[in-house]
């Protein structure tokens, strides 16, 4: 009878072709560990945006149940390049209804031109009307038992605080002044004066891109007044869309490739055929492994 060399050991092992037993010298291999396995990549996650609400009275432009159903996020106007009350209630209770974030876009006063003119206002003026705008659709939001989640101003006055310091920082204390106790997130193109004067006051900044729109090799967007500022097949928005949120990157107008890291990417309501296309863009993304989630 084998006596133990140790503690739970044998004296010896077994051959695995019935060879005699050799004896254990306690120096053999270890057991062979798996093999390790890359992590793996995190997946890509962009928030959906569009443009709702803007209709006044009688008149309406946005398909707004049907974009509803497709994006996670609702940039609502807040009157002054359009809507009024009733619409912005009425967006606000469907948003709500559908886990849709609710967001302030805020204009120039501009409703004859949609917002879309460039104006000179004074700051202080500017960041009381900014004001103005959350407050009005907060009072909607809250009614629907939801909130304004974030803050993206609208036309013009996107595009001028994409440069403009002191246009930027009155929109920045608009925000302030409107919701002192909260850190709104503004929407906005990375790497514009806007983001810079919101991180300054700390409030988060959420990068946008478009599918829908041209771009400089600087990384902002062609002016509307420019031919082919804006792009209209289908076909070629999707697959921007996807090459954005998946590969951080789009093909701007002189046809190089600009890299592009945006969290939310923005389909326009006022586009014909608005609420399919965002559907189809939607579909796209989750078929190229993109995670289609609010940052808000």
């Amino acid at each position: 009878m084998m006596t133990p060399s140790g503690p739970g050991r044998p004296d010896s092992t077994p051959g695995d072709d019935g060879s005699p037993a050799r004896p254990a010298t306690g120096d053999e291999p270890p057991a062979t560990a798996p093999a390790a396995t890359a992590p793996a990549a995190p997946v890509p996650v962009v928030d959906l945006n569009a443009d709702l609400g803007e209709g006044f009275g009688r008149w309406t432009l946005t398909d707004d149940d049907a974009l509803l159903s497709a994006v996670t996020s609702a940039n609502v106007a807040c009157g002054f390049h359009a809507g009024d009350p009733s619409t912005m209630r009425r967006v606000c209770e469907l948003a709500a209804e559908r886990g849709v974030r609710i967001g302030a876009q805020v204009s120039y006063r501009d409703l004859a031109g949609f917002g879309r003119r460039a104006m000179d206002l004074p700051p202080d003026e500017l960041a009381d009307e900014v004001a103005y705008q959350i407050g009005a659709l907060q009072v909607f939001a809250r009614a629907a038992g939801a909130h304004v989640a974030y803050v993206k101003p609208h036309g013009a006055l996107y595009n001028r605080t994409v440069h403009d310091e002191e246009q930027a920082a009155a929109v920045v204390r608009g925000v302030r002044l409107a919701a002192p106790s909260a850190d709104l997130p503004v929407l906005g193109l990375p790497g514009s004066r806007l983001h810079e004067a919101a991180g300054r006051a700390g409030l988060p900044v959420v990068a946008e891109a478009f599918a829908d729109r041209a771009y400089t090799p600087h990384g902002t967007l062609v002016s509307r007044r420019e031919p082919d500022a804006v792009v209209h097949d289908p076909d070629t928005v999707v697959h921007r869309a996807v090459a954005i949120a998946r590969d951080g990157e789009v093909t701007a107008r002189d046809g190089g490739r600009l890299r592009l890291r945006a969290r939310s990417l923005c389909v326009h309501g006022d586009t014909p055929g608005a609420a399919e296309l965002a559907r189809r863009v939607r579909t796209a993304l989750w078929t190229a492994g993109v995670r289609v989630e609010a940052f808000a």
